[in-house]
């Protein structure tokens, strides 16, 4: 394809519906019980007047985006469902362009344009990423192509040697595989709160697991994500009994990764703990299944080499991997540069943000990589475009929560459940009456996902 085709937006709407967990879930300092589910839908018309309509979903998620204590968990949500919604005001403005340009444009106008210190660059990446799901999957169903196939064909017109010079010549086409992955490992996250095991009358009853052995049991998990504190001897007590129950619960051996959500302040208490717990009888064993640890520093610390003197003891046990921090294109280069190898993939971040971190990864090598983390994705666009754009970029495991937090597809209407379930069998299943995420020995079949459209063949 010479030129990629181009696109007008014509129309943009955003639906937001509370939703409520079965189980409270805390990372870093708050305590997630409720938050409003956002769908946008966009309407695009093509050079040759074709019309098509594409959507995206995502939670709106409090003390994630931002950490302003000032703020109330509301006025944070508020502010995401704002983004978006300046997002598609500055979309319907453009003219038509390739897929690759308007987002490159709403971007400039959203993100770039701020400085690099501006305390909401991921709230206003976050509208841009839910306005540039949806216009991917238009564009796909307008074409006819899956997810995967567009990439391969370039059909968005992707340039990546536009914003990182050292990726010219680097082809994402030629790239990835001919086909996307089938099947992915699901990651359990561990929160704060949650129950290592339950007692009769702790247990919710609602028919879907209730602590971390019922889970590991009912799904047949063996890999993890494991919230931490930031207190040491609060987490070397949780860890140990994690390592128990790994022990003696987990079929072969359990993989897992620690999540410290900004709560350490240095990296000498960080390092204290994985050697203390190295120290201990059951912890080197336990140790040997430490994947990576995600984002222990505040975001505004990642990027200072002052803060980590002390990254030889904590990568003496694993690598550093980027999450909160990853503010724009100059984020992943520059943690690179203190000594992180790598960076989170979640679609409410972007989708060509994550394709460009993809080839930074794959034409520097040295042991860089990609983790697929979740924000409680919940079915279905939220949850499906995210493993879909795990699926191209060959994610081995994902983190995955929605499921264990939500009670199934409740949050929707029936009818979209049973849609769900009808064009997407593998991907769920009828369980207690609910239409529930179908986890198999800790995988999840993905198969469905690679239909004409962004990853869900559910019409918008």
């Amino acid at each position: 394809m010479t030129r990629p085709p181009r696109f007008k937006i014509r129309e943009t709407e955003l639906n937001l519906v509370s939703c409520h967990t079965r189980i409270p879930f805390r990372f870093g300092a708050h305590t997630l019980t409720t938050a409003p589910y956002a769908t946008a839908t966009v309407t695009v018309t093509s050079e040759d007047g074709a019309v098509s309509r594409g959507a995206s979903s995502d939670l709106l998620i409090p003390k994630w985006f931002e950490k302003d204590p000032e703020k109330t968990p509301q006025e944070d949500s508020e502010a995401l469902a704002a983004s978006a919604a300046l997002a598609f005001e500055c979309a319907e403005n453009l003219d038509s362009a390739s897929v690759f340009s308007i987002w490159r444009e709403v971007h400039r106008t959203r993100v770039e344009s701020q400085p690099r210190e501006a305390p909401d660059l991921l709230v206003r990446g976050f509208g841009v990423a839910l306005l540039e799901r949806a216009l991917i999957d238009a564009v796909c169903r307008q074409h006819a192509v899956s997810f995967h196939d567009a990439l391969r064909s370039n059909l968005f017109g992707f340039s990546p040697e536009s914003i990182h010079p050292e990726l010219s010549g680097w082809d994402l086409g030629k790239t990835l595989s001919p086909a996307p992955a089938t099947s992915i490992k699901i990651r359990h996250t561990v929160g704060l709160l949650d129950a290592l095991r339950c007692k009769q009358d702790e247990a919710f009853h609602d028919g879907f697991p209730s602590s971390l052995v019922e889970d590991i049991r009912h799904y047949g998990l063996n890999h993890f994500k494991i919230k931490l504190s930031g207190d040491e001897s609060e987490d070397l007590a949780r860890l140990k009994s994690i390592a128990a129950i790994f022990k003696s619960e987990v079929q072969g051996k359990p993989r897992f990764t620690f999540d410290g959500n900004e709560q350490f302040e240095s990296l000498v208490p960080l390092a204290n703990l994985l050697e203390s717990l190295a120290d201990s009888p059951e912890g080197k064993e336990f140790l040997s299944g430490l994947l990576f640890i995600e984002q222990p520093l505040m975001r505004e610390q990642t990027f200072n080499p002052d803060a980590h003197r002390d990254i030889a003891r904590v990568e003496a046990f694993s690598p550093l991997l980027v999450d909160e921090a990853d503010f724009d294109f100059w984020a992943f280069p520059a943690a690179v540069a203190v000594g992180y190898r790598g960076i989170s993939v979640k679609a409410c971040k972007g989708i060509f943000r994550a394709l460009l971190n993809f080839g930074l990864c794959q034409s520097r090598g040295g042991g860089l990589f990609q983790s697929g983390e979740d924000l409680t994705n919940l079915p279905i666009r939220a949850l499906q475009q995210d493993l879909a754009l795990m699926a191209t970029l060959n994610i081995p495991h994902v983190e995955r929560n929605g499921h264990h937090y939500f009670r199934g597809l409740d949050h929707l209407p029936s009818s979209v459940s049973a849609e769900a379930l009808l064009h997407h069998p593998d991907i769920y299943q009828k369980e207690k009456s609910v239409v529930a995420l179908n986890v198999n020995r800790g995988r999840l079949d993905i198969a469905s996902l690679h239909c004409s459209g962004f990853g869900c063949a559910v019409a918008p």
